[in-house]
């Protein structure tokens, strides 16, 4: 009565990573019972020698997932640091930002500083100079 999703389901994590490891086991487990039961020393070697395959292929398997689990740590210290340098980049930018807004409030000062002063002058250039004002 299970569904076909419970049956994968239980594949999976009998199976692990999906690499056939719970076939293999089954494979050497009946190689061993074929081994033990064997009649003749001819069929026992040949039997040996099928054990020897599938736990090779197991150890190859292993090994295998052991390098791609030390190259996802590496992986994941990667993106760490490349997260950690795209943060300081925004830091860095949000400083510059900050930066540039006072330069610009700055620069809006010295420009109406500079409009009240021509301003002023042209106000002043409508009057005589003193050297007039006093003859």
């Amino acid at each position: 009565s299970f569904s076909s999703d419970e049956v994968i389901r239980k594949r999976l994590l009998i199976d692990g990573d999906g690499a056939g490891d719970d076939r293999r086991i089954n494979l050497l487990v009946k190689s061993l019972i074929k081994w033990c039961n064997s009649g003749s020393q001819e069929e026992g070697y040949f039997q040996y020698q099928r054990m020897l395959s599938t736990l090779s292929q197991c150890e190859f398997s292993m090994g295998k997932t052991l390098l791609v689990y030390d190259m996802n740590l590496r992986e994941m210290e990667n993106y760490e640091k490349i997260y950690k340098d795209i943060e300081n980049s925004i830091t860095s930018a949000h400083e510059k930002i900050s930066e540039c807004k006072k330069q610009i409030l700055q620069a809006k000062r010295i420009r109406k500083n500079r409009q009240e002063y021509d301003a002023l002058a042209k106000v002043i250039q409508h009057h005589p100079d003193r050297h007039e004002t006093l003859k």
